[in-house]
């Protein structure tokens, strides 16, 4: 794959005044070693180029996706005139989501209205309404109201409209629940981030923590204990999953709009990528191979070996990720492996472990789309301006939730290994933060979406993503908890959607009960008609396969109905039976039904003979 560096490979000029982490030149050293590196390698994989074209979205493009990765695709376009399933998920925002929600919708709006679609344009304000100072909307009557109302001074300081959620005719006020009192190294899970950005900006304005490279710098960032446990990423059923993304996407957005930061997120359109093989492959394409092999399989074995290969040769050794391989060696390798790896027949006893270590770097690399994904590469990047550290860390947690599951995988499993190089590091002398540099480049400087930009730019845009790689390895065991704000937001979904299904349970059982009756009645009303008024229907099972008519008369009795039986049947049965052993009786007791026969011993509800 061509792994085009734009203009970052000479090594800018230090300027301390506009370096956003104050990283001294050496300490740099490692990351613009490692982009030389990855030049020589990309000029000998010239072969192997895949085609990847990134998109810009245009105007209203960037919104309208980002309302059907939300899940409110119903809010606009053909579907845009019925709201209701998107009635439930809307209730359970918080205040700042919504307001992220709303600002999306009135983007939309406006753009297909400059386009003219045919189809019919919401406008916002059937969707969104704002409260005015504080009065209150009054319900009409009979109508139950649907608004839960909030004390905004509490988070806001001052008397802010809040945004509420106008569906179908009904208010729904956004939630915003109290913030538990956090001490200063504990990540609050169990309110929105986004609320804690509002009420630190009116509060107090946290300093931002900068590092040096020193991981002692850095804050130990915990969560604090839960009575109720924490829950982390592949704890949940897929359909709740589903329900937590779509909510993570809103938070980030929501943290994103707060502090001031664009969130752009960019598309690959028109892919044309290897589909077998192991380098320039995408990973789906990878496990399916791989799953083949080895059944359940969620990261690719390629990816597992060569980390399997660097740990046999030991984690203490010096410079361990930092000194590559030989370019040449390392191409044919490659080569040798896409031809034998598959087949069992490669040599790993031949590979050497910088060699390995060089080799897991340009897989990721090579990536048709980056580990981080094409559509959140630019998020990611964009956490280093965020304002504090506790923020950077909350917004790396809502994107890691994001990460497609082939990807998320894969990227825990490359941080699990680099935090294990890390606990080497009195003897390897690979820091985090050395570790941090080298990885960096790999993962964040994808060649189509380098950016233009002056050498300074690029010097803090450097030192920028090397920290963001600092904080996914120092932080990896937090980044895969669920937010418990998230996960009470979906529990509330559920069960609001399970009292609606259950509402439409007890409305269908209802009509199929109508139905059932109604078919019954038509049923007997048709045999009613078959059967003549004074005619009974009896049955003798041991005598005749069918039923006999009896017209009822006054001088009828039990005897003549049984004579006509006997009379009938000539075979031997018949002939040793006696009037005295059968008995007439009615089966169920109802009146119009079949009468019966039956030996002595076995009669119900015996008629006189």
């Amino acid at each position: 794959m061509n792994q085009e560096i734009t203009k970052v490979i000479e090594r800018p000029p230090f300027d301390r005044s506009s370096s956003q982490d104050s990283l001294d030149e050496l300490s740099m050293e490692d990351y613009w070693t490692e982009l030389e590196n990855i030049k020589k390698s990309s000029e000998n994989r010239q072969e192997n180029q895949e085609v990847v074209v990134v998109k810009e979205p245009d105007e209203g493009e960037l919104e309208e996706e980002w309302l059907k990765e939300a899940g409110l695709s119903n809010l606009f376009g053909e579907a845009a005139g019925d709201p209701q399933e998107s009635m439930v998920f809307l209730s359970t925002l918080t205040r700042t989501q919504a307001a992220a929600v709303q600002k999306r919708v009135e983007t939309v709006s406006q753009t297909l209205r400059k386009k003219n679609k045919q189809y019919q344009v919401p406008d916002v304000r059937d969707i969104f309404a704002q409260q005015r100072g504080s009065k209150e909307r009054e319900p009409p009557d009979g109508a139950e109201s649907q608004s839960v109302r909030t004390d905004e001074n509490k988070y806001q300081g001052k008397d802010d409209q809040a945004s509420s959620l106008v569906v179908g005719g009904k208010e729904l006020t956004p939630l915003v629940p109290e913030e538990a009192p956090a001490s200063e190294t504990d990540i609050n899970l169990e309110v929105s981030f986004a609320e804690q950005a509002v009420n630190q900006k009116e509060s107090s304005r946290e300093k931002i923590q900068r590092s040096k490279g020193d991981d002692a710098l850095l804050p130990s960032f915990r969560l604090p204990k839960d009575k109720t446990g924490t829950t982390k990423i592949g704890d949940l059923a897929p359909q709740d999953m589903k329900k937590v993304c779509h909510l993570a996407l809103i938070e980030l957005t929501a943290l994103y709009d707060v502090l001031g930061v664009e969130l752009k997120q960019l598309k690959a359109v028109k892919i044309k990528t290897k589909d077998s093989g192991l380098f320039g492959v995408p990973l789906t394409v990878l496990l399916e191979q791989d799953q083949k092999k080895v059944p359940g399989t969620r990261i690719p074995l390629i990816f597992q070996k060569l980390i399997s290969r660097i740990e046999e040769g030991g984690l203490e050794t010096e410079g361990l990720l930092r000194i590559p391989g030989a370019a040449v060696r390392i191409k044919n390798l490659c080569q040798e492996l896409e031809a034998k790896f598959y087949e069992g027949t490669f040599n790993w006893e031949s590979v050497k472990q910088h060699d390995a270590a060089s080799l897991l770097k340009l897989f990721i690399r090579e990536l048709p789309q980056p580990l981080l994904s094409v559509e959140y590469l630019k998020a990611f990047q964009a956490v280093q301006n965020l304002p504090t550290r506790k923020q950077q860390l909350q917004a790396l947690n809502l994107l890691v939730i994001l990460l497609p599951d082939a990807n998320r995988d894969t990227l825990k499993a490359l941080l699990e290994f680099l935090q294990r190089v890390v606990d080497n590091k009195e003897k390897n002398k690979m820091t985090v933060m050395n570790v941090a540099m080298v990885m960096a480049p790999n993962l964040f400087m994808y060649h189509t979406l380098g950016l233009k930009s002056s050498e300074q730019r690029e010097f803090v845009m450097a030192a920028g993503i090397a920290n963001i790689m600092h904080l996914l390895i120092k932080y990896q065991k937090l980044l895969w908890t669920i937010p418990k704000f998230i996960v009470n937001q979906v529990r509330k979904q559920n069960t609001e959607n399970h009292r609606k299904d259950k509402k439409a349970m007890k409305k269908l059982l209802k009509k199929m009960a109508y139905d059932r009756e109604k078919y019954e009645k038509q049923d007997k009303s048709a045999n009613d008609a078959d059967v003549p008024q004074g005619v009974i229907r009896v049955q003798a099972p041991h005598l005749s396969k069918v039923s006999m008519a009896i017209q009822l008369t006054e001088e009828l009795r039990a005897s003549d109905v049984l004579a006509r039986f006997l009379s009938q049947e000539s075979s031997g049965v018949a002939q040793t039976l006696k009037n005295g052993e059968v008995f007439l009786y009615e089966i169920g007791g109802n009146i119009g039904g079949f009468l019966t026969t039956a030996p002595p011993g076995k009669s119900r509800g015996t008629l006189p003979r």
